[in-house]
């Protein structure tokens, strides 16, 4: 269940640092009440996570997901660089979960 609310706690990472660029500065109210709803999910959801997952693994586990993910849709959504060496790295970050993932003991 621990890697199931990581999971979800980083999905939800990336919807707030999506959510933050339409926030337009805190200054537009659904978006805003959105993006802080999923930041408190988010860390809600770490939290319980890391009652079994070691706590280095799972904290660099929720920011690769959030990380890979908010460039990913940054690519999409807003048309940022989408060059070979950027696409290479995201695919390091993501080697890099993996890693953590199986290298960590099953919870």
């Amino acid at each position: 269940m621990a890697w199931i609310y990581l999971t979800i706690a980083g999905l939800l990472e990336i919807g707030w640092a999506i959510g933050l660029k339409y926030t337009d500065g805190f200054s537009k109210p659904l978006p805003t009440i959105a993006t802080v709803t999923a930041m408190v999910v988010s860390m809600v959801l770490l939290s319980y996570s890391l009652k079994t997952i070691p706590v280095g693994t799972g904290y660099a586990v929720w920011t690769g997901i959030g990380a890979v993910g908010t460039a990913i849709c940054g690519i999409f959504l807003f048309d940022e660089p989408r060059d070979v060496v950027r696409i290479l790295c995201i695919g390091l970050i993501v080697a890099g979960i993996l890693g953590l993932k199986f290298a960590s003991p099953a919870s």
